[in-house]
């Protein structure tokens, strides 16, 4: 009995140790494939962006508007992919917890791309309003939940790594439950609420929405940014995927001082 445990942890220690020196390797060729034909889509959302006519009133600097409406509008739909994996992760977190582990680190991949893209979108924001409006910030229905926004997604990081150990994920799942409702709150304000913001570009009544001209060089950013957003997601559940299977390693004594330091400097 006792040799057939000694054997089966042995399996189980070469079975971790070779799992997590194969999620050490090179970037996989599909993923090398999606960041090459990510960026030939970013330098041509550049291309049409700089190509689009002149705007009447702003010039030039209206141009941010194919960064800020992109950013802005992806910032509305990662936030869904980190309440979805949260779902997951509550579901499994007491049937499977190697998909309970997985969604986890998708989840915090999603949140941090989230911030990313929410901080440009505050960003670029700023800058068209101080063009456009004079001011730096307005605090109108719009600019005022998505700030919201983007202290609750930061708030998400914070509990990630600031919380104990042993409750981080549930917490971490039920407070992006909780984020994911000020979305459609957010997207809906210049809807429900007269705001100092533009109406919505697509779909917004007869008085908005842009030259049709424009639009190609809209589209063209939304999918390199979108694509870029994917890759993003994408390698940061990679590593933290990594990271879990190097700490689950650690804490069952079945990686040493020599290969934790090297796994260590891969990290």
């Amino acid at each position: 009995m006792t040799r057939r445990f000694a054997q089966s942890n042995e399996e189980l220690k070469s079975s971790m140790v070779t799992n997590i020196r194969k999620s050490s390797g090179t970037m996989p060729k599909w993923a090398q494939a999606w960041f090459i034909l990510t960026l030939l889509v970013m330098a041509y959302g550049f291309y049409a962006a700089m190509a689009a006519p002149r705007e009447a009133t702003m010039g030039n600097l209206y141009r941010v508007f194919f960064y800020h409406l992109p950013h802005t509008i992806l910032s509305f739909v990662f936030p869904y992919l980190n309440c979805g994996a949260s779902f997951l992760y509550l579901f499994w977190r007491n049937r499977n917890v190697e998909r309970a582990a997985a969604a986890d680190a998708f989840a915090l991949a999603a949140a941090e791309v989230t911030v990313l893209y929410a901080t440009i979108g505050l960003a670029t924001g700023m800058l068209w309003g101080r063009a456009a409006w004079g001011i730096w910030w307005a605090w109108d229905a719009r600019m005022t939940t998505y700030l919201l926004l983007w202290l609750l997604y930061v708030s998400y990081l914070l509990v990630r790594r600031l919380s104990a150990s042993g409750q981080t994920a549930v917490v971490s799942a039920v407070l992006a439950i909780f984020a994911a409702i000020d979305v459609p709150i957010c997207f809906m304000s210049i809807r429900w609420w007269r705001t100092q913001h533009p109406s919505a570009v697509f779909g917004g009544g007869s008085n908005s929405g842009i030259d049709p001209s424009m639009v190609p060089a809209v589209l063209w950013n939304m999918v390199a940014w979108a694509m870029w957003g994917a890759f993003l997601i994408g390698m940061r559940y990679a590593i933290e995927r990594r990271h879990q299977r190097q700490s689950n390693a650690h804490a069952l004594g079945f990686l040493g001082d020599e290969t934790g330091n090297n796994l260590q400097e891969i990290r």
